[in-house]
């Protein structure tokens, strides 16, 4: 409640100071005889444009959640080892997305596939990132949704050219007091194990690492990114009440045993943004049709572009 409260008081601070800027910019309108105060006019109508542009932005993330952290998952689809490069490029996109807008970034939880390919490579089957920051969830909660890429594969000896898909999940950061959720000890299944890295080198020699499930829904979460179980445990708690809290809003607080939803396929026909690199260099979102052919200095995090147009889209 304080924080809400501290970030309302900010944001209406922010508008009044708007205000007294565009007031100011209109008295020197009225004295810009010479050209010093006419550049010095054009300079702050220039500046203000920007601050309104930001406020403006802020204005598509009023969501309940919207202004806090978020729960950013990645799972390789279909596409075999190249799929799981493939969710790999996406986790050091969203990293260096992340990096570049000032949140903090933590992976809570890695699994590998098989080591092989050109280079020593070792694809990611899954992945889940823990991003702290004002409007965290709100600025990458579109970012939802299947991500396509098309390339020569770099994992074929024919040079043929290839398909594979990646989910993305974006979900907001619960706080375990929120009223709605009540999960009950008996209701869940707590495992250790050891903490794994690529190749299957261990990361530590300890069962630090843990895995919850929850009976009622058969939701399993795990964290293995701390050093100490009880760490990891409060972490993998976070992730449960964050996915139970999507589930409900899914389905509007229907039975748990009915929570499901409508599975996403992670396949061809259900994707939200096309990444191709061959034939032609191009990334398309399906849902704003932005391209942007410097496919590069998308996957280096430079995901702006997008991400202004998408918050803009109605709710679902």
């Amino acid at each position: 409640m304080n924080t809400e409260l501290a970030n309302l008081k900010e944001e209406v601070s922010a508008v009044r100071l708007l205000e007294r800027e565009l007031s100011d910019l209109k008295e020197i309108e009225k004295l810009s005889t010479g050209e010093s105060l006419q550049a010095e006019l054009e300079k702050g109508v220039d500046n203000l444009e920007k601050k309104v542009k930001k406020e403006e932005f802020r204005a598509y993330l009023s969501g309940k959640y919207d202004g806090g952290n978020a729960i950013l998952s990645i799972y390789s689809g279909a596409g075999g080892q190249d799929a799981q490069d493939w969710a790999t490029m996406l986790l050091r996109m969203y990293q260096r997305y992340c990096q570049k807008k000032g949140f903090g970034v933590k992976t809570l939880s890695q699994s590998f596939g098989e080591a092989g390919g050109p280079d020593g490579r070792i694809g990611t089957k899954a992945a889940i990132l823990e991003i702290k920051g004002r409007y965290a969830y709100g600025i990458l909660r579109r970012e939802s949704g299947v991500h396509r890429l098309v390339r020569i594969s770099p994992f074929s000896s024919k040079k043929l050219r290839h398909t594979s898909f990646a989910l993305v999940e974006i979900l907001p950061e619960i706080s375990e007091s929120i009223e709605e959720i009540n999960i009950r000890a008996e209701d869940l299944k707590i495992e250790t194990f050891k903490a794994s890295g690529p190749g299957g080198q261990y990361v530590q020699k300890t069962e630090s690492a843990v895995r919850i499930t929850h009976l009622a829904t058969g939701i399993v979460v795990s964290c293995q990114s701390e050093r100490s179980q009880g760490q990891n445990k409060e972490q993998a708690m976070k992730l449960l009440y964050s996915k139970i809290y999507q589930l409900m809003e899914q389905e509007k607080v229907k039975e748990l045993e009915k929570i499901k939803g409508k599975r996403v396929e992670v396949e061809w026909g259900s994707q939200i943004r096309s990444y191709v690199v061959h034939p032609y260099k191009l990334v398309k979102d399906l849902r704003t049709d932005v391209e942007i052919s410097n496919i590069e200095d998308v996957l280096d995090g430079n995901l702006d572009d997008f991400i202004n147009e998408e918050i803009k889209l109605p709710n679902d």
